[in-house]
């Protein structure tokens, strides 16, 4: 069974920074894409981030391009989120997320975390 468990989020002011960290439980971390998706209050979720299997290829979300960074670490079957220059636009809680594939794509993730809240205040 894949588990992935989010933490760093938390408070901080429009201008500031936080990583986020997701932990992957899975035998097949190092051969599936993973990424972020984030829902703010009263929105759908929306994709933010991505990264392939080997981290050769990633995908960002018009609206964090330039501010945030997606990496993985295969060894430590751990993905993060470096995530700068924050608005108050950026809150929301904050998803890590798994494919079933090597490589990002437009289908649902098949695998969710439990989610971490961002708060960014002006």
């Amino acid at each position: 069974q894949v588990q992935l468990v989010e933490s760093g989020g938390g408070s901080v002011q429009a201008g500031g920074s936080l990583r986020l960290s997701c932990a992957v439980s899975a035998r097949s971390f190092s051969t599936i894409a993973m990424g972020w998706f984030r829902q703010a209050p009263g929105k759908e979720r929306e994709f933010v981030a991505g990264i392939s299997w080997s981290g050769g290829n990633t995908a960002y979300a018009d609206s964090v391009k330039g501010r945030f960074t997606i990496s993985r670490d295969n060894a430590k079957n751990t993905v993060y989120l470096q995530m700068n220059s924050l608005k108050p636009e950026d809150t929301a809680v904050y998803y890590c997320v798994g494919w079933t594939i090597p490589e990002v794509i437009t289908t649902p993730p098949r695998y969710w975390g439990q989610g971490t809240q961002v708060t960014v205040s002006s």
